[in-house]
């Protein structure tokens, strides 16, 4: 699982951080509302959890904004706020579970790993663009309404691409999502696969390419 913690608190910071990552969660740790939108617009989570009280802001208003903004990973509000009303308002406003502090770390665990899930379960079984189609269940790719033979490595590059149409997304980005960066980083892997993935969708008559480069960053799906 890939996590984003907010939490402005130091102690409970480094301690959900250090659990978290010892049980092999990637765990990115923003400690105010400025870190969570940059950690967020700089990559995808599974999974967030969320303290309502921060320094430059509240955890709920962020909320609010993730979800008008269609973020789809599910939210875990970690809060010391214990009062039903707080609840009922975290839920409402687009938390998908509300845990109180002090809280034991097996429980926000198993919480996290039900809320992955849940959410994997609701995924979107075929993602398409213009006449690109990608079917998850049937592990198929048509161009055009015609069958494209990809490998794994290119069917997991082209699903990313189509999760985050007209986005641009870094190497590094790429890296961390197909290869979870077990491969050296000064290589132009990205690059080559980026490249077959043109090469076998390209259209006829095409004037730009289906993945364009954004010098010195990486690449979006046109």
């Amino acid at each position: 699982m890939k996590i984003l913690l907010v939490e402005d608190d130091r102690k409970i910071g480094q301690f959900v951080k250090k659990g978290l990552e010892e049980v092999s969660c990637g765990t990115t740790w923003a400690r105010s509302c400025q870190e969570a939108r940059a950690a967020v617009a700089d990559g995808q989570f599974d999974v967030v959890v969320l303290d309502i009280g921060l320094p430059d802001g509240n955890g709920l208003q962020l909320l609010t904004e993730w979800r008008d903004k269609k973020l789809a990973a599910p939210v875990l509000i970690l809060s010391a706020r214990h009062e039903v009303d707080d609840k009922i308002a975290g839920l409402n406003l687009g938390a998908d579970d509300y845990l109180t502090k002090p809280f034991s770390f097996g429980e926000l665990l198993a919480r996290l790993r039900s809320l992955v899930r849940r959410h994997s379960g609701q995924k979107k079984t075929v993602l398409e663009r213009r006449d690109l189609r990608l079917d998850l269940l049937a592990h198929e790719v048509s161009l055009a309404g015609k069958r494209v033979e990809l490998t794994q490595r290119e069917f997991a590059l082209l699903e990313f691409f189509l999760q985050n149409p007209a986005r641009v997304l870094t190497r590094t980005q790429i890296a961390e999502k197909i290869w979870d960066c077990h491969f050296d980083m000064e290589t132009n892997l990205v690059d080559v696969y980026v490249a077959k993935l043109r090469s076998k969708l390209r259209r006829n008559g095409e004037t730009e390419p289906l993945f364009q480069s954004v010098r010195g960053v990486g690449y979006k799906l046109a």
